[in-house]
């Protein structure tokens, strides 16, 4: 027996060891997590982080070289614009460049376009996908209004030499510029997304086009290529029950209104300030600035969303997945990177996710499902609003796989799939 109890001595310390750490940290991430860099994915996915501490890391873009341009909301030793080179799972710094922080970046014909929150930039690229004179880009466009609220210049690129632009609202509602609540005097520089040429030098205003309005921010846009058209997420108002207790409680103020996908065309408009989106009702009602009460449908002219999502969720990022890495199912639908809510409260936080959009023929196709979560940390971490991590951007790799940055801890996260 005592020879028995000495054999077994080293299974009751593993066990002992097990308890103790179980009760010291009883919100580990699980061993799945753990190897996925924190994060739940679908059956058959797995992540790693292939950069951290980067600073504010918001879009993104990986060159067919394996590359990648991330554009810093701030710039961090006086360069905003960082190029880290992948190999396998691990990225080393290659260079960086640009004095202004920003949001917007694409590769597109052989050059690469980022955006200041007032500007827009190209750099002539060589044939490795690498910048041939950063400190001397060309600007394509300049002088947009950035009022410090809503400015980040979220750019996207179609087929036919245009570049699009987000101009957000520097307001929630526009009720500051509109006291008698009879217009949007702001709708002629702001709210909405401008179409410029993308290889036009010193572009303003004047020699764009308001390709769509009624737009309050969008941070995420991209050209969906199976139908050519323009997709963008829209940030949508706050404060409901604030502003107008009498018509909206505190839950309908933290659910309301949606997080909206919009398919775009030339003259759309999307209603804001006078419409927001009622995800539970399916539809467009007035605001109550300006007659509506929380039972009022808007006026049928403005645009509805092709898909709707809870509200304040925060959309900055939207990915169309053409690769073939990832299962059928995902093939030309849409990856959202959700960075999470600030004014739910008292209601938990939510967001802090990716979700991907099933499509069909270019449209969505039924319901949207969470696809990557667990960026915020813990439950209370995430209800309570102290996410760890924020997703922003979202690229593909030349391989298929897909990154999403995170712009709070300047994380980059790798997903791919195995069968």
């Amino acid at each position: 027996m005592k020879k028995l109890f000495i054999l077994l001595l080293p299974v009751f310390a593993l066990i002992g060891l097990i308890v103790f750490n179980a009760c010291k940290n009883p919100d580990r991430t699980n061993t799945t997590d753990a190897a996925n860099a924190g994060l739940t994915l679908p059956a058959g996915f797995s992540a790693v982080a292939v950069a951290d501490n980067l600073g504010q890391a918001r879009h993104l873009v990986v060159t067919p070289q394996g590359d990648i341009y991330v554009h810093l909301a701030n710039s961090k030793k006086g360069r905003s614009i960082l190029v880290l080179h992948l190999d396998g799972d691990k990225t080393t710094l290659k260079t960086s460049f640009a004095d202004y922080g920003g949001t917007g970046i694409a590769i597109k014909n052989g050059y690469l376009y980022a955006s200041s929150n007032s500007d827009v930039y190209r750099y002539k690229l060589n044939d490795k996908n690498e910048v041939i004179n950063p400190g001397q880009p060309e600007r394509i466009v300049t002088g947009l209004i950035n009022r410090r609220m809503h400015e980040p210049k979220a750019i996207a690129l179609d087929n036919d030499g245009n570049i699009y632009v987000n101009i957000g609202a520097y307001s929630n509602i526009c009720s500051d510029f509109d006291p008698n609540k009879t217009g949007c005097p702001i709708l002629d520089s702001a709210a909405g997304i401008w179409q410029f040429r993308a290889d036009k030098p010193n572009q303003h205003y004047s020699d764009g086009i308001r390709y769509a309005g009624g737009l309050r921010n969008v941070v995420g846009l991209d050209w969906n290529q199976q139908d050519n058209q323009l997709f963008v997420m829209q940030h949508g108002r706050d404060m409901l029950h604030d502003l107008f207790p009498k018509y909206y409680t505190i839950k309908q103020s933290a659910d309301l209104p949606a997080e909206c996908m919009f398919a775009l065309k030339k003259g759309d408009n999307a209603g804001w300030p006078y419409v927001y989106y009622d995800w539970i009702k399916h539809k467009n009602m007035l605001g109550p600035e300006y007659g509506g009460d929380g039972v009022k449908a808007a006026d049928p002219k403005f645009l509805n969303p092709v898909a709707a999502y809870p509200g304040h969720f925060a959309p900055d990022g939207l990915l169309f997945y053409t690769g073939n890495q990832f299962p059928e199912k995902y093939k030309n639908g849409a990856f959202i990177a959700f960075h999470g809510s600030w004014n739910r409260a008292p209601e938990p936080q939510d967001g802090y996710c990716v979700v991907f959009q099933p499509f069909k023929n270019g449209k969505p196709d039924g319901q949207w499902e969470k696809f990557a979560d667990g960026f915020a940390g813990t439950a209370e971490q995430k209800a309570s609003g102290r996410a760890v991590h924020r997703p922003c951007g979202l690229a593909q790799g030349p391989d298929g796989s897909l990154y999403v940055t995170d712009d709070n801890k300047g994380t980059i996260y790798k997903i791919t799939y195995s069968k």
